[in-house]
């Protein structure tokens, strides 16, 4: 008897164990389809075009990524939270990058811990920055990987000197290290986000550090967002990874602001926004505006089409500007799978070499096209 007890019990604590280990979850999504380009930049401005490219390529709508997430109930509508989360490449399988010059990152997109509760949520580590999602909310095209005001950003961040070698943009970020970041509960719609990263070098309090704060706005189909972005030494380190790294010195070197917002009414949505990137330290040198409008309708749930358009200019050169306009048509196959069609279209002049689609140059001073066909699998 005493050993179909203690059988019993032992159950009974295997049982508790494993309904503990039920709060953590794995989750991700693969994202791939075939793309057309017509022009590719070739390295030098002198033949810049190193003519058309057809791939296949991650990331049509968003990255792939893997991650895992879990929380726990303290009481008192008080959880502690972990979120561990990285982008590859579905194509070759790579990891991607880190902050790091040159390095890869198991979870290169969020490595966090942290709490929430009546008070809001407080995080720490590798993060999204929080600009990211005022940006998303505030664009039809949902700051996606093809054409929209993410790829815009990026391209911002290629005239600005970004090598692409790493994570750490000279424009705004995506994500952040070391990032402590604070996000009030809503207020009639409204919230608050605060973020500080602290850099770390020894007698330098402002070397690498990272501050922002994001006002957004979501009721009654209006979505406004509000963007201040200033960051020490932005790509601090040289393009090859073998070379001396150049030492932190707090420079403020990359400030960025937005203003943003969408409106959706039954079926229609429509959004704007403006916002100016810009070296503080050399603003002669980096300072950009970028225009965006978008126009969107949802013909059923699962069927739904997008467009945009995105206007970037060097505020130095008038000769270096670009307009984008692209459009693109998702359908919910099933619940967890995408399929979708998308055309861009970008007119660089001067240097400018706004990009249509994440990781896919184009050649400066001539007009691109792009197309790609893909499917996106969450799971």
């Amino acid at each position: 008897m005493k050993s179909k007890l203690s059988a019993a019990a032992a159950l009974v604590a295997f049982a508790s164990v494993a309904h503990a280990q039920s709060s953590v979850t794995l989750y991700g999504a693969i994202d791939s389809g075939l793309m057309y380009q017509s022009t590719s930049f070739s390295g030098s401005l002198k033949a810049p075009d190193a003519g058309s490219v057809i791939r296949y390529k991650d990331g049509g709508l968003y990255s792939s990524f893997f991650g895992l997430r879990g929380s726990e109930d303290i009481g008192a509508g008080y959880k502690i939270n972990f979120r561990l989360q990285g982008a590859f490449d579905s194509s070759t399988g790579k990891l991607g990058l880190a902050d790091a010059p040159g390095a890869a990152a198991i979870f290169n997109q969020q490595s966090t811990v942290g709490m929430s509760g009546p008070f809001g949520t407080f995080d720490a580590g590798r993060q999204y920055a929080p600009m990211i999602y005022a940006l998303s909310d505030t664009d039809v095209r949902g700051a996606g990987y093809f054409g929209s005001i993410l790829t815009a950003l990026i391209s911002m961040n290629v005239q600005a000197g970004w090598p692409g070698t790493s994570t750490n943009g000279a424009i705004g970020a995506l994500w952040d290290d070391n990032a402590l970041v604070y996000q009030t509960p809503k207020f009639y719609g409204a919230s608050l986000a605060l973020e500080y990263a602290p850099g770390g070098v020894a007698g330098q309090p402002q070397g690498g550090t990272r501050e922002s704060a994001v006002l957004r706005y979501s009721n009654y189909g209006l979505n406004l967002g509000a963007v201040y972005y200033n960051g020490h030494d932005a790509n601090p380190f040289p393009a090859n990874p073998t070379a001396t790294a150049t030492p932190a010195t707090g420079l403020n070197n990359n400030r960025y602001y937005y203003l943003g917002a969408k409106y959706t009414f039954h079926d229609f949505s429509v959004s704007g926004s403006y916002s100016n990137g810009k070296n503080p330290a050399s603003s002669n040198h980096v300072d950009f505006d970028l225009w965006s409008a978008g126009l969107g309708y949802r013909f059923n749930p699962a069927f739904e089409i997008t467009s945009g358009f995105y206007y970037l200019k060097d505020r130095n050169n008038s000769a270096n500007h670009s307009s984008e306009f692209v459009a693109g048509a998702d359908y919910s196959v099933s619940k967890r799978t995408l399929a979708y069609a998308q055309l861009g279209y970008v007119n660089n002049k001067g240097n400018m070499m706004q990009m249509i689609a994440y990781g896919q140059s184009t050649a400066p001073d001539m007009s691109t096209t792009a197309a790609m066909v893909g499917i996106r699998h969450t799971f």
